[in-house]
């Protein structure tokens, strides 16, 4: 497998293997011991899956409070996505800056989205599947977000703003000058 660390700490970039012929690939998708070792030693608890009818379809930016917040490893099945990682750390250099990588049935690229990040997604083809693993269960009581097009933020989202499809939760998640400190930052030795 090979992985690119992106410019947003500890958010990672990660390309299996396709073998491929006449019929089709085959692609190993998940390794837990190569994890493990080459991008964040966690153990994972759940595996989502969510379908998207419609293109421009904007979930997000969503994340968990401790004791509950989740790494996310994120990939699509069909169609294509827009990922989207904010780093809410307070006091990483990175605070408040976001990374994005188009993931697609296609290409077979994941992202690893670790704790502390706000995470969503903008589908860019009709009946986008994405599946994604998690380090901790979801916790309605622990569940908060941050406002998908923020400007603070900046985002540059493949879908305009007056066209997005969003749920009535996500059009009123508050802005990240607005949000309590929810994660702190601590130094990994794989940033080094």
């Amino acid at each position: 497998m090979q992985f690119e660390r992106l410019e947003v700490t500890d958010v990672v970039k990660i390309k299996p293997p396709r073998f491929g012929d006449a019929r089709g690939y085959f692609s190993e998708v998940f390794k837990e011991q190569w994890f493990r070792e080459n991008i964040a030693d966690v153990g994972f608890v759940q595996d989502n899956q969510s379908l998207s009818a419609t293109s421009g379809t904007v979930r997000g930016l969503h994340f968990q409070l401790e004791p509950f917040a989740q790494g996310k490893l994120v990939r699509a099945i069909t169609g294509s996505i827009f990922d989207v990682a904010v780093d809410i750390r307070t006091g990483s250099p990175t605070y408040g800056k976001w990374v994005g990588a188009e993931l697609s049935a296609e290409n077979g690229e994941q992202l690893w989205i670790p704790a502390g990040f706000a995470h969503g997604f903008a589908t860019m083809a009709p009946d986008t599947i994405i599946h994604y693993k998690v380090t901790a269960p979801y916790s309605a009581k622990d569940d908060r977000g941050l406002l998908w097009n923020d400007v603070d933020i900046g985002i540059v989202w493949p879908v305009a703003a007056g066209s997005a499809v969003l749920s009535d939760k996500d059009k009123m998640q508050p802005r990240l000058a607005d949000l309590p400190r929810c994660f702190d930052y601590q130094h990994s030795k794989k940033e080094s």
